[in-house]
């Protein structure tokens, strides 16, 4: 499992690694069962501190993603698509939220923002 930590963006380093294992979830390339690597092994090979693939590991298990055994480690939880699906739903509301706030005080009508957000959607596929 490959993790890439980038100081380029704005994002904490543990959103990055709960971000990529999420995708790596996701995507299929971890499955229900698998292990992960312990927070020990992923700090060391990331080069950050433990307690920030900590907070990582606290983040996807309470976001049902992974299960943690104390002895055994971390694995991949049977119940992170649904989990993932709303979180991906929730975050499409705000931006929602905030193209029509912006349509609405710009005087965009509803419409327009409807037709580009089909075309976007489209373009997608």
């Amino acid at each position: 499992m490959e993790i890439i930590i980038s100081s380029n963006t704005g994002k904490p380093i543990y959103e990055q690694i709960t971000s990529q294992i999420k995708a790596m979830i996701m995507s299929g390339e971890l499955k229900t069962g698998d292990p992960i690597p312990s927070m020990r092994a992923l700090a060391k090979s990331t080069h950050v501190s433990v307690i920030t693939v900590q907070k990582a590991y606290e983040d996807l298990q309470r976001d049902g993603f992974i299960e943690t055994t104390v002895g055994r480690g971390s694995f991949v939880s049977a119940q992170n698509k649904d989990f993932y699906q709303e979180e991906q739903q929730r975050q499409a509301e705000e931006h929602l939220q905030a193209a029509a706030d912006i349509a609405r005080t710009s005087g965009i009508p509803l419409e327009t923002l409807i037709q580009v957000l089909t075309l976007f959607y489209q373009e997608g596929e």
